[in-house]
């Protein structure tokens, strides 16, 4: 642990945070730090259930006093997203997270940090190792698989539950008291393709420096995407210069807005020179127009070489441009009911070409399930229109805002006494899990709350080591103080 760290702890968080961040927890990749929490609660004599889909929920019974009083849930999930920089060396699926405090934020060196939602993770395990603590039933669920669809919480099995109360630890600002989300899904076209044979000069374009972010909270803040810059790029290229499409690809999480993309192209070996700075022109147009959103946008253009390839057929180009260029992205509904939030946006996150077909997938988010759907729909008829196929997957529902509350006037109460301000109570468009959970125990109140942390999924993502410690002292003081 890093020794400045160390010397700002407070009742093990960063203790906690560092041996997370040591253990490799990309979705998909949740096998030992699923065992690490079992074996913390093996190591505190801790009731913990472990479930197929490596889900944990660890059990700590109420402290004397406390018998009576309602069970509270406490939530987040163990798997991060795993973004680095293009040309780093860092292995997810091995190498731990290097990191570095720099004054009073923690980040990771080239990657991104995990606070989202390791920092969770570190909360329940500080709360449920403390003795000192007054409390009363706690049942700490940690679920698997949040970052790529919320597989975890669909697996997860509640029917046991005893929780009257439950407090999400997956918010990201502090002060603010979330007590709605968007709902979600993924939609995946797969195009066909056919492909030719020509000779020729290989090129290859790639776009970088965009900010990226996350799909849900940086959504609205106007982010390009590397994706459907790729596209329209190539949109206003073929108006001055004949190529084929090798390959093209960008992006890694279909809940990550792209920062990268590129396309290899094939052009006639006489035509470099020209082509190449038709391409510098247009991306100058597109570097003035995006000076105050994307000022760090750049761009290169590498020859790589004469010689027989196989680019997409001129017909199936066409319809996968007239796709890449048509499918909406961004906020596409802002809502009536709540003053600046997102109601509905769509994030063309992952898109690729295989040897016979193109593979695009969209995340969609909105606060109304009629709406999500619509966007949906339109995805697939879009698809279909051009011959393609659409799937949907990794559907969950929005957490509904609940009128009567005591939770949330619990918190409030005690933030005022705390800090001596109103904490703020608002909704967000990014998916969080309360929705499924809320499906499964009927009645259950929820809030959401969480330190400030920034650029969360991308490599510039850190946390707030002060507001981390407050808001834990907060959540101290919740827990213990009796909800009436």
């Amino acid at each position: 642990m890093d020794k400045r760290l160390e010397e700002m702890d407070y009742k093990g968080i960063f203790k906690y945070f560092s041996e997370i961040s040591k253990i490799p927890r990309g979705s998909g990749n949740e096998g030992e730090i699923s065992e690490y929490l079992v074996s913390f609660a093996k190591e505190h004599n801790l009731e913990y259930n472990k479930d197929s889909a490596m889900n944990v929920i660890i059990i700590k019974e109420a402290s004397p006093g406390y018998e009576n009083e309602p069970t509270i849930m406490l939530q987040g999930h163990m798997d991060m997203v795993c973004e680095k920089l293009k040309e780093g060396t860092h292995d997810f699926l091995k190498d731990p997270i290097k990191l570095v405090v720099k004054g009073d934020f923690l980040h990771a060196d080239g990657t991104t940090l995990g606070a989202d939602n390791g920092i969770a993770m570190a909360y329940m395990l500080a709360l449920l190792s403390d003795k000192e603590l007054k409390h009363p039933r706690i049942e700490a669920v940690i679920t698997s698989d949040e970052e790529v669809g919320m597989n975890g919480a669909k697996a997860l099995d509640l029917s046991s539950s005893k929780a009257k109360y439950l407090i999400n630890l997956d918010s990201e600002e502090e002060g603010y008291l979330l007590a709605s989300c968007a709902g979600g899904l993924t939609g995946t076209i797969n195009l066909p393709l056919k492909r030719v044979t020509e000779n020729g000069k290989k090129i290859k374009i790639s776009i970088g420096g965009l900010k990226g972010g996350h799909s849900g909270m940086d959504i609205v803040s106007n982010r390009s995407n590397a994706n459907k810059l790729l596209a329209r790029l190539l949109f206003d290229l073929r108006e001055k210069s004949s190529y084929g499409v090798i390959h093209m690809e960008g992006g890694y999480k279909d809940n990550v807005i792209p920062r990268e993309a590129f396309a290899e192209l094939v052009i006639d070996t006489d035509k470099y020179s020209e082509v190449s700075d038709n391409i510098t022109k247009i991306m100058e147009t597109f570097k003035h127009e995006l000076v105050s959103s994307e000022p760090e946008l750049d761009f290169t253009i590498e020859d790589m070489g004469d010689g027989e390839y196989t680019p997409v057929h001129s017909i199936s180009f066409e319809k996968l441009l007239f796709l890449l260029i048509q499918i909406p992205y961004g906020v596409q509904v802002m809502s009536s009911e709540i003053e600046g939030l997102v109601e509905s946006s769509l994030n063309l996150g992952i898109f690729r070409l295989e040897e016979d077909q193109a593979v695009i997938c969209n995340s969609v988010r909105s606060s109304k399930g009629s709406y999500k759907y619509f966007i949906s729909n339109k995805l697939e008829y879009l698809a279909n229109f051009l011959g393609g196929e659409y799937v949907l997957r990794s559907e969950y529902p929005a957490w509904e805002f609940n009128n009567d509350s005591k939770l949330r006037e619990h918190l409030q109460l005690h933030y005022k006494e705390m800090f001596g301000k109103e904490m703020k109570v608002e909704a967000i468009h990014a998916g969080l899990e309360c929705g499924l959970i809320a499906e499964k125990v009927p009645g259950l109140d929820i809030v959401s709350i969480g330190p400030d942390m920034f650029r969360v999924h991308t490599i510039d993502e850190k946390l707030d080591i002060p507001s981390t410690i407050r808001v834990y002292k907060f959540l101290e003081r919740i827990i213990e103080e009796k909800i009436r």
